[in-house]
């Protein structure tokens, strides 16, 4: 799922959908981080899986702590996106499409892609299933 979702908010950005590329960026940083989590123990339904990926660090090689650490906080830091980018800001009469522009889309994009990375780092030395390189296109 982070794959397809960092690959949504590729698609997105190409088109310049910033609330789209904020909105898929943030669910491919929670399914990175809830992928790792995973080969632990089920992961729980909250936009922000951060506390759950810290639970599981003592599990984890010394040598992925430093970058799953990173993996929690990047979800961490965009988990609150989720509710921005689906409701907007309605005490300022904000809709989702107005609060972003290109700058809040590239660093969100930015923040998804190494969210992605981290995880198929994780998933590799942890021996779990990869996930396709280039996932396929989902059409409906």
């Amino acid at each position: 799922m982070a794959e397809l979702y960092l690959a949504d908010a590729e698609g997105a950005y190409s088109r310049n959908d910033f609330r789209g590329t904020v909105a898929s960026s943030q669910l491919a940083a929670e399914n990175a981080a809830k992928a790792v989590v995973a080969v632990y123990r089920v992961p729980s339904w909250s936009r922000d899986p951060s506390h759950e990926l810290r639970e599981v660090l003592s599990q984890v090689p010394e040598r992925l702590r430093p970058l799953l650490e990173e993996l929690a906080s990047i979800a961490e830091t965009l988990a609150p996106e989720h509710g921005r980018a689906t409701y907007g800001e309605p005490t300022r009469g904000l809709t989702p499409w107005d609060i972003y522009g290109r700058s809040d889309a590239e660093r969100a994009l930015s923040y998804a892609r190494r969210a992605v990375e981290i995880m198929r780092i994780a998933l590799k030395e942890l021996g779990a299933p990869q996930p396709p390189a280039d996932p396929p296109c989902r059409t409906r």
